[in-house]
């Protein structure tokens, strides 16, 4: 055996007839398995005709068995309850920083769909829950939750706008905003599902900016 400095452990080692010990695999974290899932399962979406994938596919894309999914999740429908909580959780947590920084009531209306088209871009695995492209073949219960998350968007939109109204002086601040906030809520899902259905090719945020002023101009 060499005496030179360069000399590695794992040659010594192996001359000394001591077998080195294989590397143990890391296990995941608590929780880290479960993150990789949704994970897997929002990037497949991103693909083309991905408007149906089954517990198979996912597993062999995570090299895993099904049986292994299901120790972290009950059913596939709770796996995309998984991304709508992070959907719900990661938007509205932005739209209420928005209420909080923001003082113009018409200033947090543009930016609550600014927000919420941008989250869109960045997630387009995302996108095709929220427009329920994904939900075609699922539980009923996950394109009402989806339904809800809209009804919820368009109600912080009527708060806010309600309150704009007051402000130029509207006679009728309920009804204007009422009108308003469908007419957002309308924008947001048409651009959302433009964006799915093009492939991702058509930006939701695609000359958004003249759309919002002309809507919610005084």
């Amino acid at each position: 055996m060499s005496d030179s400095p360069e000399a590695s452990p794992a040659v010594e080692a192996q001359d000394d007839g001591v077998t080195p010990t294989p590397p143990t695999r890391k296990r995941p974290r608590p929780g880290e398995r479960r993150v990789q899932i949704l994970q897997t399962l929002a990037r497949m979406l991103e693909q083309p005709g991905a408007e149906r994938i089954t517990t198979a596919a996912l597993a062999a894309r995570l090299a895993v068995s099904e049986a292994a999914l299901y120790r972290h999740f009950a059913s596939k429908a709770q796996m995309f309850e998984g991304l709508i909580e992070f959907i719900e959780t990661s938007v509205f947590t932005l739209l209420n920083q928005i209420t909080e920084r923001e003082t113009s009531a018409a200033e947090q209306a543009r930016k609550m769909v600014l927000v919420l088209l941008q989250f869109a871009e960045r997630n387009p695995g995302m996108t095709r829950v929220m427009v329920g492209d994904a939900l075609v073949f699922e539980h009923e219960r996950l394109s009402a939750r989806m339904n809800q998350f809209f009804d919820r968007l368009e109600s912080q939109l009527r708060q806010s706008l309600r309150a704009a109204a007051e402000a130029t002086g509207s006679a009728t601040p309920t009804v204007d905003a009422q009108a308003l906030a469908s007419a957002l809520t309308a924008l947001v899902l048409g651009r959302l599902q433009r964006y799915a259905r093009s492939g991702f090719k058509r930006l939701p945020t695609e000359h958004l900016e003249p759309a919002l002023q002309r809507l919610t101009s005084a």
